[in-house]
């Protein structure tokens, strides 16, 4: 019993701990497809998708690309990608349906993603 409590204890230690260096409330992205896309040009499309790109969010903090599944931690309004093929890329939630890229380089500098809908998933 008492090592079960300490076990408990020390959890609850880590979790405080990274809590407080968590910039912001932890929350989860709504369910369903996302759809990237970076910016056209005038003299063609007014976006150009980013088919290998898409993902669908299939429940709370998971989500599955084409490439595999993975994590995903969602802190006030910074997404980062802890596990799977998109690990470590960072975007910024602009609102409740919009993700922009962010400390990305090249071409996915300027890519979004928008909740369009049920994913493959649903």
């Amino acid at each position: 019993m008492i090592k079960r409590t300490t076990i408990y204890l020390a959890l609850a230690t880590a979790l405080a701990a990274a809590g407080a260096r968590a910039e912001g409330r932890l929350g989860t992205l709504e369910s369903g497809r996302y759809l990237c896309e970076v910016p056209g040009d005038a003299a063609g499309l007014a976006s150009i998708p980013l088919k290998d790109m898409w993902f669908d969010v299939i429940n709370a903090s998971s989500y599955t690309a084409s490439a595999g599944n993975g994590t995903y931690l969602l802190t006030g309004k910074t997404l980062v990608f802890t596990s799977g093929p998109y690990k470590g890329m960072k975007f910024t939630q602009m609102g409740a349906r919009t993700l922009r890229a962010s400390d990305a380089a090249g071409d996915f500098a300027k890519m979004r993603c928008v909740r369009t809908g049920r994913g493959a998933a649903d």
